[in-house]
């Protein structure tokens, strides 16, 4: 497509893609400025409301899939000792232990490729990483609330 037809209505009703407020999503930055983040841009749920600081980099996420892949590993040489050895009874207790692998496994999978476009999503737009914080002062509403209390 021509530079010039770029944005230029090409059929009847086209209207040229931009964010609107329903579609995005503000969060502070790890520079702590507040950024509008598209869902994709976002990635994987950075709201650190446990414990535990979740795990939200595609580095760590691809780390979780590789070990979750080991365990999957596991799970495939026990099925393959259960048909040489000809135990079914064995498999026919322990059956929960397959979907119990298989979700995270799948889950994992997903998230560190989700991860990983939002990066892509976010370098194309220069945007900084959201910051992983604890409580509402993540979010606008939680912004304003803390300054209306100080």
């Amino acid at each position: 497509m021509a530079r010039r037809s770029r944005d230029v209505p090409q059929e009847p009703g086209y209207v040229p893609y931009q964010p609107t407020e329903a579609r995005v999503i503000h969060r502070r930055a790890e520079n702590g400025e507040v950024v509008a983040y598209t869902a994709e841009e976002y990635g994987v749920h950075n709201d650190g409301l446990g414990i535990i600081e979740p795990v939200n980099s595609s580095g760590g996420l691809l780390f979780l899939a590789i070990l979750l892949s080991a365990g999957m590993g596991g799970l495939a040489y026990f099925v393959v000792q259960v048909i040489i050895q000809d135990v079914w009874d064995i498999a026919g207790r322990v059956w929960w232990v397959f979907p119990a692998c298989i979700c995270p496994f799948v889950f994992a999978w997903a998230s560190y490729f989700s991860e990983r476009n939002a990066e892509k999503l976010r370098a194309a737009r220069t945007l900084p990483r959201p910051a992983t914080c604890h409580g509402p002062l993540n979010s606008v509403h939680g912004l304003e609330e803390s300054r209306g209390q100080a």
